[in-house]
């Protein structure tokens, strides 16, 4: 078959095995029920998933990819653990993916966005409610996959996605960094309203000043070895 007789291929729309098994681990790893450092064994994860090794390999390969798992020859895999460094490093590049990504929904997509992101603000003030700190950071994560994904970007979605990811692990057992959740509700509204009426300028600032917050709170959890503190 030549490149260009493709015409009687489908597009397949159904996740593979190794998708479904890898946003199960990467979801664990959200969760802190794999938690960094831990070793991942791989007869053991065959055996709980029914699988054979082989789509298994393949969603521990993506994920090593997306640098959520490390490997050590002849020792294993690994969940990813993050320095104050790395932590750095992931909000300067979330800086970067959502400030392009706002900068399209300024040009014309601002009240779809304000639409869709009240999904997210629902979640999180339900939450808080109930005095829910996973619950609120869920919602935290989901605005921000909204506000990316409103940008009608599928390059800035996946760039997006892990550092989402690594967003949860850095926050580990802390699951937040504010003692009131109703302040992180908040500065999420005030964004969300920004987005629909504000000035570029004041829009980006607000963006910029939530990820930097958020840094500089990890950064008084940071313990001696410079590894982020669970407790």
């Amino acid at each position: 078959m030549v490149l260009g007789d493709l015409g009687d291929l489908r597009p397949v729309t159904r996740p593979s095995t190794a998708e479904l098994i890898a946003e199960q681990i990467r979801s664990a790893i959200v969760r802190g029920v794999l938690a960094p450092g831990a070793q991942l064994g791989e007869a053991e994860l065959a055996a709980h998933f029914q699988v054979s090794r082989g789509p298994l390999r393949e969603a521990m390969q993506r994920l090593l990819s997306e640098g959520l798992l490390y490997s050590i020859r002849n020792r294993g895999i690994f969940v990813t653990q993050l320095t104050f460094d790395d932590v750095v490093d992931i909000y300067r590049s979330r800086r970067v993916i959502e400030g392009g990504a706002l900068d399209l929904v300024l040009n014309g997509r601002r009240e779809q966005t304000w639409k869709a992101l009240e999904l997210a603000i629902d979640e999180m003030r339900t939450a808080a409610e109930r005095e829910d700190a996973t619950g609120v950071s869920d919602g935290d994560r989901r605005f921000h996959e909204i506000l990316v994904s409103s940008a009608e970007s599928p390059r800035l979605v996946r760039a997006a996605r892990t550092l989402l990811v690594e967003t949860r692990m850095c926050l580990g057992a802390l699951q937040t960094t504010y003692p009131d959740l109703h302040v992180q509700v908040d500065e999420h509204v005030v964004l969300r309203e920004a987005i629909r009426t504000a000035d570029r300028d004041d829009v980006r600032r607000l963006l910029d000043e939530h990820l930097h917050d958020t840094v500089t709170r990890l950064r008084e959890r940071q313990d001696v070895d410079g590894v982020i503190a669970s407790s």
